[in-house]
């Protein structure tokens, strides 16, 4: 095991269910049971991951990471982050090694995570985001029928799945409040048999679990203050902090690295005509559509005004030309529904460009004011 975060095996596709779900034979690391010596290296490689948690930026990359380290370290053939939404339980994360073989990662994350876990029906998952205490079960089906909280069996019924043992913790912030929970499906022995989890890790869990939430607070607070409010894209802040270190990749690696602006074209008799709020609309949409068109780590921002800057790294002139011109015809088609809009776009490159990111920017800008002038609705190049 290494001390660093790791991401799931790509050839052992990592999905999940939730203290309503799941097993099978793909194991996650070492026995179900944990020798004694490997205890305090385990403790000393969790300081080292919680250093890691906290450095990551990508909510969603967090998640799925804090799922992988805890099934890693318990041998968990699955694994669910929940998290809190008001009154309801949200599949954050899916990870489960069998179900995901048998009918795909994709069918087995939208069969979780279309049906929310409401807080006031029994459960284990919400009952230990009720108590703050984590619940250790060798075996769901077999519980009294004193117990305060019940297994939900619909979710292993609708995925044919056997879960049997179960660990689920808190996901607990210093202040005392449960933002979600971390379960745990079905520890593996070395034969890959399933076996109840080894209450020592609990403890261990459980530490993972409070790294997790302080990480995961400090992300959303950070997207918060990252994104631009009424678009939900990355604002000038953040493009400006993104723009330094993919500039300072290309030097280092020699990698080209495009800047795309995007300004709407006669954005104001939007707002004359229709009203401000109108113009929200028309700027929220184009903002989406800009994210679904794009490339999952394409940096959308909202530059300002109805203006948008695209970064593009790892991505020579050529394709982002391609890619500026895709997203004209895309705005261009589009049924807005207070009518047509087109845009101006400006494409800008390093080297090619400039050597600074400073340059970048000044040199998108001017190809953006030469679409403007040639009669808008068009793509040029610095």
């Amino acid at each position: 095991m290494t001390a660093a975060l790791t991401k799931p095996d790509a050839s052992k596709p990592a999905s999940h269910a939730s203290a309503t779900t799941a097993h099978g034979n793909g194991a996650v690391g070492a026995p179900g049971l944990m020798p004694t010596e490997d205890l305090t290296r385990l403790l000393t490689e969790l300081i080292q991951i919680g250093i890691a948690l906290t450095s990551e930026r990508d909510l969603e990359v967090l998640l799925e990471r804090i799922v992988a380290e805890a099934r890693r370290i318990t041998c968990a053939e699955g694994g669910t982050l929940f998290l809190r939404e008001g009154d309801e339980l949200k599949f954050a994360v899916v990870q489960n090694d069998a179900l995901a073989r048998r009918i795909g990662e994709r069918t087995m994350k939208r069969q979780f995570q279309g049906e929310p876990v409401r807080l006031d029906r029994p459960s284990v998952a919400g009952h230990v985001i009720q108590t703050g205490r984590a619940v250790n079960l060798p075996d769901v089906y077999d519980l009294p029928e004193s117990s305060p909280y019940r297994f939900n069996w619909r979710y292993d019924a609708k995925t044919a799945y056997r879960t049997r043992s179960v660990l689920v913790v808190p996901l607990q912030e210093p202040s005392g409040w449960v933002l979600g929970a971390l379960e745990l499906i079905n520890a593996l022995d070395a034969s890959g048999q399933v076996v109840p989890f080894d209450p020592r890790y609990e403890s261990l869990i459980h530490a993972l679990a409070s790294q997790a939430a302080v990480a995961i607070r400090n992300t959303r607070l950070e997207e918060l203050s990252f994104k631009d409010p009424l678009t939900d894209v990355y604002n000038r802040r953040y493009f400006k902090l993104r723009l330094e270190e993919e500039a300072r990749r290309h030097l280092r690696f020699e990698q080209p690295l495009s800047l795309v602006t995007l300004d709407l074209d006669y954005f104001k008799d939007v707002n004359d005509e229709h009203g401000h709020t109108a113009g929200d609309q028309v700027l929220r949409e184009v903002a989406q559509l800009l994210v679904n068109q794009s490339r999952s780590f394409t940096i959308v921002t909202r530059y300002g005004g109805d203006e948008f800057a695209i970064l593009l790294a790892n991505t020579p002139r050529a394709g982002a030309v391609t890619y500026a011109q895709r997203m004209c015809g895309v705005l261009e088609r589009y049924p807005f529904h207070y009518g047509r809009i087109t845009a101006s776009v400006g494409v800008a490159t390093l080297p090619e460009d400039g050597q600074s990111p400073d340059d970048l920017v000044e040199a998108a800008d001017r190809a953006l004011y030469e679409a403007k002038r040639r009669g808008r609705n068009a793509v040029s190049t610095a």
